[in-house]
């Protein structure tokens, strides 16, 4: 039986996001479902239908340090301890490398990358000093493999892996678990905002399944590994959840 948990899932009110929370509910866990907007999070809640004492809402926005930082104070003198962390929030935007300003760059990195550090460093820092706790990543297979039009979003969700690496090697002996989810092309309102058609054609031509995948499948593995009684001895990991593209190749022209 898997034990009570309360989650922190930053981009918890849409997308990936959004599913993992649900999931996390249909566990009987606790959820605290942060978002940057609140119209997302109005949604979520008349969505959830009512879910109850066991469902917080955060308007937060990772990209500011401060806030962040009060925000996981606050939840935990008011919900109790923070058990697993997921990081789905995250920006992306299709440019060519020679189109990409310095600024898209910088905010693509400071979302994606330090954003998900900051409020893994603060709630971590809890984790350790309980010596338990669970972090799970959300990166991309753009991470991992070149895909076109994406110097910033790659090479943001690359940070992502590395940092799951470096601070699963930091905080094993403290009982604190940090592992990523690198997620293939998911059919989310934001996927569908920025894949075309024709994207969306290259995309399934390239994944051997020869399909999207759903929230759902992300957030199937997302509770595998929150869960310390099936996953209590895998940290440091990235479990790619693509319907098999980075087994077979990339994204070309």
């Amino acid at each position: 039986m898997s034990l009570q948990q309360t989650v922190f899932v930053t981009g918890g009110a849409s997308g990936i996001g959004f599913a993992i929370a649900k999931a996390v509910l249909d566990q009987g866990w606790r959820a605290i479902i942060a978002d940057r907007d609140e119209q997302n999070l109005d949604e979520s809640r008349k969505a959830l239908e009512g879910p109850g004492e066991n469902a917080h809402f955060l308007q937060l926005d990772i990209a500011d340090e401060a806030a962040v930082v009060q925000a996981v104070a606050q939840c935990e003198a008011r919900v109790g301890a923070i058990t697993g962390l997921v990081n789905a929030a995250g920006i992306a935007k299709d440019v060519p490398a020679l189109d990409t300003s310095a600024d898209l760059f910088r905010r693509m990195l400071d979302v994606n990358v330090v954003g998900s550090f900051v409020t893994s460093r603060e709630i971590s820092k809890r984790m350790r000093e309980r010596g338990k706790g669970t972090i799970v990543n959300i990166a991309s297979v753009s991470g991992i493999r070149g895909n076109i039009g994406r110097v910033a979003y790659g090479a943001s969700k690359g940070g992502v892996i590395t940092m799951t690496q470096v601070m699963a090697v930091e905080l094993a002996a403290s009982g604190v678990r940090v592992n990523a989810i690198a997620p293939g092309p998911i059919d989310t309102p934001l996927v569908r905002e920025i894949h075309t058609d024709q994207i969306r054609a290259e995309w399934i031509e390239r994944v051997p399944q020869r399909r999207y995948g759903e929230p759902s499948d992300i957030a199937s593995m997302a509770i595998f590994l929150l869960d310390e009684t099936k996953s209590g001895f895998i940290t440091g990991q990235t479990f790619c959840v693509d319907g098999g593209f980075t087994a077979a190749g990339l994204l070309g022209q």
